[in-house]
């Protein structure tokens, strides 16, 4: 889902060091407009050297916005021999490449900041015709249907044990994951989906005593997406014009969903909330957290959710105790 030409540009050590160098050289400079100066520079970078204070006592040089980025600049310092190791390690092993975030984000183009002014809130609307959603339809911001997707007959069969029933009968199903799609692990021990199909049935209901589980995978097995798209469609309300990926995602588990990222795809992403509650969280990149807000929202059963992934930091949290599931895709 993302592209891995761009390692062609630079040797890893200058790759490195233009990752570290961009990041600090904004860090200052955004402290310097919230009021920091010079010298306050200096004692937050002096607190990386000096093992024996405490890291936190920069907060006596530092109030309100300055906090947050002198802690990330203290952390990019005292960091800087693990990034190191890190990224040697990365660029020493090729398979890694297209799964490193660090790449990606080292060389993503920088946000245009007036996407993301003056906004707080997705828009809300409600189950509307193509006609009536064709001004929204490539916004940037966070545009919530409601239950536009609450008539699928995916809302009622697409549980855990479908798709463990779906991967086990089709041949060479677990390997397109592997091989050629992407499967998404996020904070859970599992490292394939044969291992998430192989957990116990307690741990499957996310029962006391068995640690919860959120997880992730792209579909492109012909025979896999045929399948599941009997029990679902485009969203109806998109442009007949609209460009759509031939690979859709399947998110589903408890609690913590995925962690704060950028999504590295060449499209604006719907996402379809099956069943549970999900509450998104939205952070601008750093560039505009100047000019943009950080908010949140929640998606409920049966809602499509149309977010430009590429542009905006999220995490997403589920309700405790709820099962949630939702099937995602691109469109451009």
């Amino acid at each position: 889902m993302a592209s891995t030409g761009v390692v062609s540009f630079m040797t890893s050590d200058s790759l490195k060091y233009h990752f570290l160098y961009e990041r600090i050289s904004y860090l200052n400079e955004t402290m310097l407009k919230k009021g920091a100066n010079i010298n306050d520079l200096r004692k937050v970078c002096s607190l990386s050297d000096n093992k024996s204070k405490k890291y936190f006592s920069y907060l006596t040089i530092a109030s309100g916005p300055i906090i947050f980025s002198s802690f990330i600049l203290i952390f990019i310092l005292l960091l800087f021999p693990y990034i190191d190791g890190m990224m040697k390690t990365v660029f020493g092993i090729k398979c890694m490449l297209p799964n490193n975030y660090l790449v990606w984000e080292a060389t993503r183009p920088l946000t245009d900041c007036s996407i993301c002014t003056n906004l707080s809130s997705a828009i809300i609307l409600p189950n509307l015709t193509r006609e009536e959603f064709k001004n929204y339809a490539y916004s940037y911001q966070p545009i919530i249907v409601k239950g536009a997707a609450y008539n699928w007959p995916a809302r009622k069969t697409f549980n855990y044990y479908f798709f463990k029933e779906l991967f086990d009968k089709i041949e060479g199903a677990h390997e397109s994951v592997e091989e050629e799609c992407q499967f998404l692990k996020f904070k859970t021990d599992f490292t394939s989906l044969r291992d998430v199909f192989n957990m116990p049935s307690e741990r499957v209901k996310n029962k006391k005593g068995y640690d919860s589980w959120y997880i992730g995978w792209s579909n492109c097995h012909p025979e896999v997406l045929k399948e599941m798209r009997l029990h679902y469609s485009k969203p109806h309300f998109l442009p007949l014009n609209a460009e759509h990926s031939h690979v859709d995602f399947i998110f589903m588990g408890y609690q913590q969903g995925a962690f704060m990222h950028l999504d590295y795809i060449t499209r604006l992403m719907w996402q379809a909330q099956l069943r549970g509650h999900k509450t998104w969280r939205l952070n601008p990149p750093p560039e505009c957290e100047a000019t943009c807000k950080s908010f949140s929202f929640e998606v409920h059963p049966g809602d499509i959710l149309l977010l430009d992934t590429r542009q905006w930091y999220h995490d997403t949290h589920i309700r405790d105790g709820e099962f949630s599931i939702t099937v995602s895709s691109e469109y451009g």
